[in-house]
């Protein structure tokens, strides 16, 4: 059949991000941009008791080398406060130089003032506006952290949640909102209140001799339609680097869902430059699933690339037998598993596509797309695999040793492939 002539081009393309400025949070000789031209970068926080200096301490190179990029710990009382700078010391004799983040409520303007070492070790401070106090104290509190990342050169993220949103704010624009001829919904003033707090407080950092370029960005919600309303809101009112997050997004399969949905709008449309899937954790789960669920939301969009994908059928009628499903989960833990070490001996493996397929129906099609792949056997056809490598059949497997055998294909691949980078450099 002929294509009809006014078929439109159709282009597979990453999203152009949104234009603002970069901040850069720097923990000696570590720097991570956020912002700007650069990759939108996976936060996450651990959920230790920062007292604990080793628990907490493990917590966040186990985050790190799952991939998160910052790592924020809470900061709450005057022992997690003093606590910093030894998981800080911690991390840089197990040679972790992922920054930390201090998350601050209530009395974070005590604390940076009395623990300058904890002020010093951190490379970001996470502020409310919602949690600094009220009246009067709400700017004097804020004022002082503030100064304090003047003084330590650190970046801030202003960020607002409707959990904890301002309430002389929110007050002050309903009473606005009632006297309007037509008043507006109030979620629509939630909104407004949650995009003023935040870029008036940054206003106020400003004038207070904050450099704008340390400032990023968040207003946090629960609801999806929200959060993808509010930072349309936003990302049209300022420059700063946004700071995406889903907050309380939930557990398992409703968090993740529930995130990747909303984040992947915003992103889609150029808006976010730190992303953070906020997941309550399983009973049992790692603490690591957060980063894991983050990671695939840019790499499926494109944005980035961190492991080798592997895809694989789902299965049917024409599949009963679970060997496809096996190998292709051998496949894709064995090459995360090697990822830490292959990222450095093997430059740009993690944009490798591997296939293991179910059966002819799709198998051979999608293994021809991938880099390598395989097409097993279904219920009923010939015992063989065979298998594709840059597109064209290289060879067929046979017999009881057809996953072994894939398996030694892939590795071989890959240093043929990758390891030839090093090699030239």
């Amino acid at each position: 059949m002929n294509a009809p002539d006014d078929v439109d081009v159709i282009a597979a393309a990453a999203p152009a991000r949104r234009p603002c400025r970069q901040s850069r949070v720097v923990w000696r000789d570590h720097v991570v941009t956020v912002g700007g031209d650069a990759p939108v970068r996976v936060q996450a926080m651990t959920n230790t008791d920062t007292v604990d200096v080793i628990g907490t301490a493990i917590q966040v190179k186990e985050l790190a080398q799952a991939g998160s990029e910052l790592v924020r710990i809470t900061v709450n009382t005057p022992e997690a406060a003093a606590a910093v700078p030894h998981i800080r010391d911690q991390l840089d004799r197990m040679g972790v130089d992922v920054p930390l983040v201090g998350d601050f409520h209530y009395n974070g303007h005590r604390l940076l003032s009395d623990f300058p070492a904890m002020a010093m070790a951190l490379s970001k401070y996470r502020i409310n506006p919602g949690n600094v106090g009220k009246g009067d104290k709400r700017d004097r509190q804020f004022g002082q952290m503030i100064e304090a990342a003047v003084k330590h050169d650190k970046v801030v993220r202003i960020g607002v949640n409707w959990g904890s949103l301002d309430q002389e704010l929110l007050a002050h624009l309903m009473d606005e909102n009632a006297r309007r001829a037509r008043p507006l919904d109030a979620r629509q003033v939630m909104y407004q209140a949650l995009v003023r707090s935040a870029l008036s407080s940054a206003e106020v950092a400003r004038e207070l001799g904050l450099n704008p370029d340390n400032i990023i960005i968040s207003c946090k919600v629960s609801g999806v339609q929200d959060l993808i309303s509010v930072y349309r809101a936003l990302a049209r009112r300022c420059d700063y680097a946004l700071h995406l997050g889903l907050t309380e997004a939930g557990m398992g399969t409703k968090g993740t869902v529930a995130s990747s949905t909303a984040l992947a709008v915003l992103l889609q449309e150029g808006i976010g430059d730190t992303i953070r899937v906020s997941l309550t954790p399983q009973p049992g789960e790692a603490r690591t699933q957060e980063v894991a669920v983050a990671l695939e939301i840019l790499q499926s969009l494109g944005l980035r690339a961190f492991n080798p994908s592997v895809a694989a059928c789902p299965g049917c009628g024409r599949t009963t037998s679970t060997t496809f499903q096996e190998l292709a989960k051998q496949i894709d833990d064995f090459l995360r598993a090697q990822m830490p070490v292959w990222k450095v001996r093997y430059p740009g493996v993690e944009n490798l596509k591997v296939a293991v397929m179910g059966c002819i129906v799709n198998g051979p099609g999608e293994s021809k797309h991938a880099d390598i792949g395989i097409s097993l056997p279904g219920t009923g056809e010939a015992p063989a695999a065979p298998v594709f490598i840059d597109g064209e059949k290289a060879l067929t497997l046979r017999g009881e040793g057809i996953a072994a055998e894939f398996h030694q294909i892939v590795e071989s691949y890959i240093e043929r492939r990758f390891g030839s980078v090093t090699a030239s450099h």
